[in-house]
């Protein structure tokens, strides 16, 4: 499954290596032709060592100003039609990538980033119960890659709010949702994480109907996105994503301390794993 996703990156890799070699071949600066596709020259350096993948219309104007026939821009369609993410979801695993900070509150279902395998797997399968396999282990295996984000030292620091609903539904069935918050516990353990649990006994509480990501930048102003059926809004508008971070301050006033969402998360867990078993 991640060989899929490192051939990916080689490509991503080589369209960099080309636009730089295109770019010095023109005697350009990054900052000289980041100003003449309307792009910061940070930017074209990101473009150039596969950090930021571009948008189809800076592509476009990349091969404009250095004319290379439509090269640049043909091969971003290729790479992001080869996209093992839904196109609603593309930016925003890029800019997972990038963040410094990540907020989520989930009402449903454990964030991508901390799903294990089998959990990913089930999800996957429920809704696409006629998928072949080698869909499925594609889904499945871009999903993990985006967790590599979780590991070493320059991490974004991570903060999840998880509603109840999320820990008592056996998703993949009881012992695989029982290893799955297993995985939340480690990774908040391993500071990968902070992780709060809204429990059922705060009754209503802000954003019931949906989830919410936050995400903050060292060098670009924050976003926040939301997601609904075969859907997502990626929201850059400053008032919004200011309204968007009020309300994830409120989630984190309706949650349990980290230490007693803990506790529950733990009960949850062995509660899945005394399930009776079917035969």
């Amino acid at each position: 499954m991640a060989n899929a996703g490192s051939s990916r990156q080689a490509a991503w890799e080589f369209y960099g290596t080309e636009l730089k070699n295109r770019r010095e071949a023109a005697k350009m600066t990054q900052q000289e032709l980041g100003r003449k596709v309307f792009v910061s020259g940070g930017y074209i350096g990101q473009f150039e060592q596969a950090i930021r993948k571009p948008q189809l219309d800076v592509a476009a104007r990349i091969d404009e100003v250095l004319q290379t026939d439509g090269f640049f821009e043909r091969m971003c369609r290729q790479l992001i039609n080869k996209s093992p993410y839904a196109e609603y979801f593309r930016a925003v695993a890029e800019l997972e990538a990038l963040a410094t900070g990540l907020c989520e509150f989930a009402s449903t279902l454990v964030p991508g980033l901390l799903q294990t395998p089998s959990y990913a797997r089930a999800i996957t399968l429920a809704s696409n119960p006629f998928a072949p396999e080698s869909f499925v282990d594609e889904k499945v295996g871009a999903r993990m890659d985006r967790a590599d984000i979780l590991q070493g030292p320059t991490r974004p620091a991570f903060w999840v709010i998880l509603h109840e609903n999320v820990l008592r539904t056996p998703v993949g069935g009881p012992d695989a949702m029982a290893d799955q918050l297993e995985y939340v516990l480690a990774a908040a353990s391993q500071r990968k994480a902070l992780v709060q649990v809204i429990p059922y006994s705060a009754g209503a509480y802000p954003e019931m109907a949906g989830m919410l990501k936050l995400m903050e930048f060292r060098d670009s102003p924050p976003t926040a996105y939301t997601e609904g059926w075969y859907s997502g809004n990626l929201l850059d508008d400053p008032a919004v994503v200011k309204r968007a971070s009020a309300s994830y301050d409120l989630l984190r006033a309706a949650a349990l301390s980290p230490e007693a969402s803990r506790a529950l998360i733990e009960s949850a867990a062995e509660d899945h794993r005394r399930c009776p078993r079917t035969t």
